[in-house]
């Protein structure tokens, strides 16, 4: 209310809150499992849930490698599967002062080698508007390269020309150049959360081999008078032994 009044004018493009692009954060937790446990995923949340009610299992054993008895029965124990998820993520940005990102490469039959020599080879010349190139590399999940030049003031007129065109092999092709960006956590909120169709099972004695224990376990879970129901995956840890599990974000 102290402040003075004042008319203001803005002119910048405005647009929809919900129109703003997003980062869409998608899940993929590593989890570590202990020897002797067991990771069962059902069809339906609903048969994981009453498995985890009933919580102790008694699991029939019929196998030829126990030749001392035409049967046997092993005690297992269904917990839930908790895992913590992003609930918020907060990234800082900075831009490459040296770097350019490299991007709409064609699709050659050349090596990788010889795809960075000649964008290596036509970045460095100052000509093409480039410099002695420092490093390159090239990313996998994108295909995509990052170029990093030994001067600065290389790498920005470059971006704002945006594309050019490259010659490889018997013809020129037209490649993106955007500006390299790093990123950095600068907060991350977690939550715990619910696997509702995946059961973790502990306790698992080391009685029969990898598969014939997999079997029986599958075997068991399936059956509906057992208060089980159909499987969709199963992973086994023998004692003595651990494992990791991915866990991604169920799209069923």
């Amino acid at each position: 209310s102290a402040s003075p009044e004042k008319k203001m004018i803005f002119k910048g493009l405005t647009v929809n809150k919900e129109d703003m692009n997003k980062l869409m954060l998608t899940p993929l937790i590593h989890y570590p499992l202990p020897g002797g446990s067991a990771l069962i995923t059902f069809e339906e949340a609903k048969v994981a849930q009453r498995i985890i009610e009933m919580r102790e299992h008694t699991v029939e054993l019929s196998c030829g490698e126990l030749e001392e008895l035409d049967q046997c029965r092993m005690q297992v124990q269904a917990v839930p599967m908790d895992i913590l998820v992003p609930s918020a993520l907060e990234v800082r940005l900075t831009q490459s002062s040296r770097s350019i990102l490299v991007s709409d490469l064609p699709s050659l039959d050349i090596s990788k080698e010889a795809l960075l020599d000649k964008l290596e080879l036509f970045f460095s010349k100052t000509k093409n508007g480039g410099s002695e190139v420092e490093s390159r590399e090239f990313l996998e999940d994108s295909h995509q390269v990052v170029l990093t030049f030994t001067q600065d003031g290389v790498a920005e007129p470059l971006i704002e020309r945006g594309h050019t065109q490259v010659p490889i092999g018997k013809g020129k092709y037209q490649v993106k150049i955007s500006p390299c960006m790093s990123g950095d956590i600068s907060n991350l909120q977690l939550q715990p959360s619910r696997c509702p169709r995946t059961v973790l099972l502990v306790g698992i004695p080391d009685v029969l081999s990898e598969e014939s224990m997999r079997d029986a376990l599958e075997i068991h879970f399936q059956k509906a008078s057992r208060g089980g129901g159909e499987v969709d995956a199963l992973a086994y840890v023998p004692a003595g032994r651990t494992g990791v599990a991915v866990f991604v974000e169920d799209t069923d």
